[in-house]
């Protein structure tokens, strides 16, 4: 990946539907290279291409975050099976307190609830769970600035 890979992707980042034309008139090559360019990011699996919906505007009112704390010798198997989840918009193993943060967007309180009870809780091999509950987004990001 080099600097023009990167300003293809942070053109990308801006506006995900920006055609082949405007971001080679931006970046100052040819539309050939940058659907050359965005063809082998994609097929290497550097980026991908995605719609990706506010939460709250298509009735997920509630949006946690639940940091879980696993027996070590099943935190693999306890994270492949929270990532199954539909729910489960991220799951990711950490270090610090929580093994693992799993991040979800569901309708309502009582549905948030019914999922730790249901789901997250009797999944074997966890310990510990604790949720942080969004109270308001100041900024959401879709992945990393080059």
């Amino acid at each position: 990946m080099d600097e023009l890979d990167r300003k293809i992707i942070a053109l990308l980042q801006v506006n995900g539907r920006a055609s082949n034309a405007r971001i080679a008139r931006e970046v100052g090559v040819s539309e050939g290279t940058v659907r050359r360019r965005l063809r082998r990011l994609v097929q290497d699996g550097i980026i991908q291409i995605a719609a990706i919906p506010d939460p709250e505007k298509v009735g997920y009112r509630t949006v946690a975050l639940i940091g879980v704390q696993a027996d070590p010798d099943r935190l693999d198997e306890v994270a492949d099976h929270l990532a199954q989840l539909p729910e489960a918009q991220y799951v990711a193993l950490t270090t610090g307190t929580f093994d693992i943060f799993v991040g979800v967007a569901l309708p309502n309180p009582e549905a948030l609830g019914t999922f730790l009870r249901r789901k997250v809780g009797t999944t074997p091999g966890v310990r510990r769970t604790e949720t942080f509950v969004n109270l308001a987004i100041r900024k959401r990001g879709h992945g990393i600035v080059l």
